[in-house]
């Protein structure tokens, strides 16, 4: 099987990137408890991945296969945390962003307080699914990871992705009950 070309996307890339997750996560415990409704999951969840795209673009931290069919969304050590408030405000409506907000500061703080590289959003379009191209896009961030000598985490709502994780060298480290259950998953350095 021929390795697949991984590139680092850019501003041009962001409707493609986008497009794909949204298909990609169409089941996703957490995408769903954040945006449950089905006819604004579409556009809420498309806003949810176009915040996190434009947070990190710049920083050369999203690797891709495909022109966008299958991400990575990594976030480097030691930045300043960001403020949904802030930047979806206007996008969410407040209890989205209520939920938003309460999903997301449970996980942060599960994290560990020491630094690492986060591996913030992993998906696959499906129409893309079964090529190992998820596999590819992750192993750019940890390698760059491995480079700073500085352990990889992830979290997970969906049970079935922790033994596919677990495969692919991630333990679980910790978990989180509320407000649903996920599991923090650290990867250490190689």
């Amino acid at each position: 099987m021929t390795a697949p070309e991984i590139t680092i996307a850019t501003p041009a890339d962001r409707g493609q990137v986008i497009g794909s997750l949204v298909a990609a996560f169409t089941k996703d415990p957490v995408l769903r408890y954040l945006f449950p409704d089905e006819a604004t999951y579409p556009r809420y969840t498309a806003a949810f991945f176009g915040h996190l795209f434009d947070k990190r673009v710049h920083k050369e931290t999203i690797w891709m296969v495909g022109q966008g069919a299958s991400v990575a969304i990594w976030e480097p050590p030691a930045t300043e945390p960001g403020s949904y408030e802030d930047m979806l405000a206007g996008q969410l409506p407040a209890d989205v962003l209520a939920r938003v907000h309460a999903y997301d500061e449970a996980v942060h703080d599960a994290l560990p307080d020491s630094p690492f590289w986060y591996l913030g959003v992993l998906g696959t379009h499906p129409d893309s699914a079964g090529r190992r191209w998820g596999r590819a896009v992750m192993g750019a961030g940890l390698r760059r990871a491995a480079v700073d000598g500085l352990p990889a985490v992830l979290e997970t709502s969906n049970p079935g992705n922790v033994e596919l994780y677990r495969r692919a060298g991630w333990e679980v480290v910790r978990s989180v009950p509320d407000p649903l259950p996920t599991w923090i998953m650290q990867q250490s350095i190689r």
